[in-house]
């Protein structure tokens, strides 16, 4: 990308959290955006029984490039914060993610109306899918919103 800005301050995360390690690109047009992770013992969730990441830190490396999509939309500046409310048709056809392997995820926004914003996301490893899902997001309009006492 052209821009300079740093994960940290795209993203809401602090490392270790944050996960991805490149923004690839944002086409506001397409309504899409491109990172990748490079999977090492340094990430957070590393697991040595596996030799990588449990396949599962696929939604949050998905949920990671739609923060940076967001942050794009948003005029480059960080959005209001954006609550996951789930993933349907999640697929995956890795147990893991492996050690030294770069995956690429590339997400696509497919609908939004005031506070649901929904996407379509994959997740490559040289070039061949490895997981596909549809992640919805929530971001409410006010900031104050308390979603525990809403929902808990």
């Amino acid at each position: 990308m052209e821009d300079n800005f740093l994960l940290d301050e795209i993203l809401p995360h602090k490392k270790p959290m944050i996960l991805i390690d490149e923004l690839i690109n944002v086409d506001l047009e397409k309504l899409s955006a491109k990172t990748k992770v490079k999977i090492d013992e340094n990430k957070i969730f590393y697991d040595k029984t596996l030799n990588g990441i449990d396949h599962l830190a696929g939604i949050e490396f998905m949920a990671q490039t739609i923060g940076c999509y967001a942050f794009y939309k948003n005029g480059k500046k960080r959005p209001k914060a954006g609550f996951l409310l789930g993933t349907r048709n999640f697929k995956s056809g890795i147990n893991y993610f492996k050690k030294n392997e770069v995956y690429e995820i590339e997400i696509k926004e497919l609908f939004m109306d005031d506070e649901l914003v929904s996407f379509e996301c994959f997740i490559y490893n040289n070039g061949k899918e490895c997981q596909k899902a549809v992640v919805n997001v929530y971001q409410p309009k006010d900031d104050n919103v308390d979603l525990l006492r809403m929902y808990g």
